[in-house]
């Protein structure tokens, strides 16, 4: 039996099962929840190390985030790439007939662009996923890290962190739609539809939503507006390079399990190309496969264009921790929102240098357990 839930329930419903010792055999996992919940995954080498044999090897991002110890603890199964969806005929009345290609260019754009109504989209709450994909990369496109390359040393506490919290304090106030303090997962989503923002980091669910409903969802003009959405990555320009989070994911068979041998199994049957395939193709582009062999399949060329821009959108993705290992307290971290928090509260009106040193504290807190 399948059994689906909404995003935000599975954690739960996982830290349930581990507790109870009973419920699902195979559980979908999210980022590196196997650093965390290590002692209760089974290893799933054989069925992992087999799929990445025969389909050009993983992603750098899920050796990392799946395999703890030299063992797979989970089979890795996608990530949702994310984008920023913007209105290209808006940027190109304030001047840019492509996306900004550098942070000052982001932050001059969205400030003309919310004196005329239409202010850059984002939440910085608590939510499964938006407020995350948008606040780590900025973080490393500044230069700034959680830990030194052991994961032993705390070291968020830099000029270039605090830089790059001045930053968004500046575009938050000059560019962005302030009450997304307290947006969730689905109101940047429904804005953008709206035409209440210009732009928002997302997965590819607004245009493919957009293009499903071609006589619903229109821009001001009365055309369908995804005819009018471009894509684009981050910044190019940020100190350190251009390094997105994204949506990674995978399988994991529980060690409560009576059946494990059918559930690795299954799960090789779920990867076998005429299997997988098929799946890829339902998502038209919104998720991209763990395994490099994908990229060059034909099926890549019937899909939108400006969804095309996801085909190698995992190669440079990295996971919360950086610039150390995965690691159960990195986990911790992100659960708790550190990041998220340091800039929110930054924007809502605490100092740059207070933010991060709060931020630093509480990282320390949880690396000090170890």
């Amino acid at each position: 039996m399948l059994e689906t839930v909404h995003p935000t329930d599975v954690l739960p419903r996982f830290v349930a099962a581990i507790r109870s010792g009973s419920g699902p055999d195979v559980f979908h996992l999210y980022y590196n929840w196997p650093h965390l919940y290590r002692k209760a995954l089974a290893d799933v080498s054989d069925v992992a190390a087999g799929i990445a044999d025969a389909q050009g090897g993983y992603y750098d991002v899920f050796k990392s985030s799946l395999r703890v110890g030299g063992a797979w603890l989970g089979v890795p199964h996608s990530v949702v790439g994310v984008a920023i969806a913007y209105r290209k005929s808006w940027f190109e009345e304030v001047g840019y007939s492509e996306f900004p290609r550098t942070w000052d260019e982001l932050r001059e754009a969205t400030a003309a662009l919310k004196k005329k109504g239409r202010p850059y989209g984002q939440t910085l709450s608590h939510t499964f996923g938006d407020s995350d994909t948008w606040v780590y990369p900025l973080l490393w496109a500044f230069g700034g890290v959680e830990t030194d390359s052991s994961g032993e040393r705390v070291m968020l506490a830099s000029t270039e962190t605090v830089a790059s919290v001045k930053y968004m304090q500046a575009l938050w106030k000059e560019g962005c739609e302030e009450s997304g303090l307290s947006w969730d997962e689905t109101r940047n989503n429904r804005a953008f539809h709206a035409g209440e923002i210009c732009a928002t980091l997302n997965g590819t669910s607004i245009y493919i939503s957009a293009k499903r409903q071609p006589d619903r969802v229109l821009d001001e003009r009365g055309g369908p507006l995804y005819l009018d959405i471009g894509h684009a990555f981050y910044p190019l320009s940020g100190a350190a390079g251009q390094y997105p989070l994204y949506f990674s994911s995978g399988h994991g068979v529980m060690k409560y399990s009576s059946n494990r041998k059918l559930a690795g199994d299954f799960l090789r049957w779920l990867h076998r190309p005429e299997n997988y395939r098929r799946w890829l193709e339902a998502s038209g582009g919104y998720s991209v496969a763990a395994t490099t062999q994908w990229e060059q399949d034909p099926m890549w060329s019937g899909f939108d264009r400006p969804l095309q821009l996801l085909r190698r959108a995992a190669r440079n993705a990295r996971i919360f921790g950086y610039r150390g290992p995965p690691s159960g307290n990195a986990t911790e971290a992100h659960s708790k929102y550190i990041i998220v928090d340091m800039y929110a509260k930054a924007v809502q009106g605490m100092p740059a240098e207070d933010a991060v040193g709060w931020a630093q504290g509480q990282l320390k807190t949880i690396y000090s357990r170890r």
